[in-house]
C-alpha cells in the first residue's frame, strides 16, 4: 500500500478527495490540515510518502511554504490553489511540482488524484536516456528523478538497442539524442520502430539540431514527441509525462478490448493472438503444450434457478478459482457462456492430469454464499496433450475431449494425447 500526504484546511476538500480515493485499495491517505501537521507527518512516514497533494494557502502557511516542504523532501508534488496568478505561478513553476490545479469544483478534486495515480505509476515505469553527453544525460535524469520514474542510460544507440531489447529492463519510453556514435537518434528511432509500435514503446527525440527537417524526420520515422535543447526541467517532465499519460491510455484501451467484460479474463481472440504465438514457439522446439476446455456443470439448471444474476456469479467464480491454481504464464481466457480454455506450455502430462484434478476438487468443495443464496457446482474438462498442426486443432481436441466428460457423468477431466 502506497501513502499519499493530503493537505488542506477544508474539511470539505479533505472530505471530497476521501470519497474520490474510496475505490482505490492500494493508497492509503494521510489527512492533516496545516503546514506543522504535515511537517509531523513527514517526519513519521518520511519514506513511506509516494506523492502529496497540497493547498497553496494554509493559515500557518500562506506563501506556499508546504509546497517548499513537500518538494524538499522529494514527494512528488500536485498543488491545490484557490487562485491563481501569475506570481503564484511562477512561484509554483520554480518548485518543480508534478502539477498545479486551480481549486474550483469537483472535477479539479478528480484532476488531482487523476495525477497523483499516474505518479504513483511513474514509481513502476522505466525509461532509457540515450544521449553521447553524460552533462546531457544528467540533466535529464535530475529532471526525470523528481518524478520517481525509474531511469536507465545509453550513450550511443547501439547500447540503447540492446537495452530495449533485453525484455527484463521494461523499458516503457526512450528519450534520444540525434548526433551520437555508431548509431544516431535517427537510425535508432527508425529500427526501434521496425520492431515496437507506438502502443508498445514511446520515443521522444530531444536535439540542439536547428534544421527543422530534423524534426520532420524523427517524426516521420516514428518518433511519439520531439523536445528542443536546451530543455527547462519542467518542459522535460510535462513531455514525458504526457506520453506516458498516452501510453496508458492505449494501453487501457488494449486491455477493454482483450478481456472479458463479465470476469476480466482474456477473450476468444486474445487467447488465439497470443496463444498462437506460445503453440509456434512449442512446436518449433518439438516440446507437448496442454489445452484445456472447462465447462460448468448444469450451467442452465443454476440459470433457470436462481436467476442469471446469479448464473453471472458463478461464472466469475470460475476466474478466481483458476487464478489461485493456474501458473502466471498459463494463458486462460473465456470462450463464450460458461466456457473457458486454458494453454499450458512446459508442463508433463503427469503435471496437467494432477492440476486439473486438483482443480476439479477445487470447484466440486467451493459454496458461494450470496444474495441469501447458497451454491455449489461442479465443472467438466477436457484435455489435449501434446501437439497437432494448429493450435485451433488442439482446442478442437480439447473440446471433443470435454463433450465426452459431459456425457460420461461430468465432474470429471478427460485427458487426450496427440504425437507425444
Amino acid at each position: 500500500m502506497k501513502k499519499v500526504l493530503i493537505v488542506d484546511d477544508s474539511q470539505t476538500v479533505l472530505d471530497m478527495i476521501a470519497i474520490e480515493l474510496h475505490d482505490y485499495s492500494h493508497i492509503e491517505a494521510i489527512y492533516v490540515k496545516s503546514h506543522k501537521e504535515a511537517m509531523r507527518a513527514i517526519r513519521e512516514h518520511r519514506n513511506d510518502i509516494f506523492a502529496a497533494i497540497v493547498d497553496y494557502n494554509l493559515p500557518d502557511a500562506p506563501h506556499g511554504e508546504v509546497v517548499t516542504l513537500s518538494c524538499s523532501h522529494n514527494i512528488p508534488t500536485v498543488v491545490l490553489t484557490g487562485s491563481l496568478d501569475k506570481s503564484i505561478r511562477d512561484i509554483i513553476l520554480k518548485r518543480s511540482v508534478v502539477d498545479f490545479i486551480l481549486k474550483n469544483d469537483p472535477q479539479s478534486i478528480r484532476s488531482s488524484i487523476n495525477t497523483v495515480l499516474k505518479v504513483l505509476k511513474f514509481y513502476e515505469t522505466t525509461i532509457l536516456v540515450v544521449d553521447d553527453s553524460k552533462l546531457s544525460r544528467e540533466i535529464i535524469k535530475a529532471a526525470l528523478e523528481k518524478t520517481h520514474i525509474n531511469i536507465l542510460e545509453a550513450d550511443n544507440g547501439r547500447t540503447a538497442l540492446d537495452m530495449v531489447n533485453d525484455e527484463s529492463n521494461n523499458i516503457s519510453l526512450v528519450v534520444t539524442d540525434y548526433e551520437m556514435p555508431e548509431l544516431d537518434g535517427l537510425d535508432l528511432t527508425f529500427t526501434l520502430r521496425e520492431k515496437y509500435s507506438k502502443v508498445q514503446l514511446g520515443i521522444i527525440a530531444i536535439s540542439a539540431a536547428e534544421k527543422e527537417e530534423i524534426t520532420s524526420k524523427f517524426l516521420k520515422f516514428g518518433a511519439n514527441d520531439f523536445i528542443n535543447k536546451p530543455a527547462t526541467p519542467n518542459e522535460v517532465i510535462t513531455t514525458v509525462s504526457a506520453n506516458l499519460e498516452i501510453l496508458d491510455l492505449f494501453h487501457q484501451v488494449q486491455e477493454l478490448a482483450n478481456k472479458d467484460f463479465l470476469t476480466g479474463s482474456y477473450n476468444r481472440r486474445y487467447f488465439f493472438d497470443s496463444g498462437n504465438a506460445i503453440f509456434l514457439k512449442a512446436r518449433r522446439k518439438k516440446q507437448p503444450i496442454a489445452v484445456v476446455m472447462l465447462d460448468i456443470d448444469l450451467f442452465k439448471k443454476i440459470n433457470d434457478t436462481y436467476g442469471h444474476d446469479v448464473g453471472d456469479i458463478a461464472i466469475k467464480e470460475v476466474k478466481t478459482i483458476l487464478d489461485k491454481n493456474i501458473r502466471v504464464s498459463d494463458l486462460s481466457a473465456r470462450f463464450g457462456g460458461e466456457e473457458f480454455c486454458i494453454l499450458l506450455e512446459d508442463i508433463s502430462l503427469e503435471n496437467v492430469e494432477k492440476l486439473f484434478e486438483k482443480i476439479r476438487k477445487a470447484f466440486e468443495e467451493n459454496i458461494i454464499e450470496t444474495n441469501e443464496v447458497t451454491l455449489s457446482y461442479t465443472v467438466s474438462f477436457g484435455v489435449a496433450y501434446g501437439m497437432e498442426s494448429s493450435l485451433d486443432e488442439m482446442v478442437k481436441l480439447s473440446d471433443e475431449a470435454l463433450y465426452y466428460a459431459k456425457e460420461n457423468g461430468r465432474n470429471q477431466v478427460k485427458t487426450n494425447t496427440y504425437n507425444i
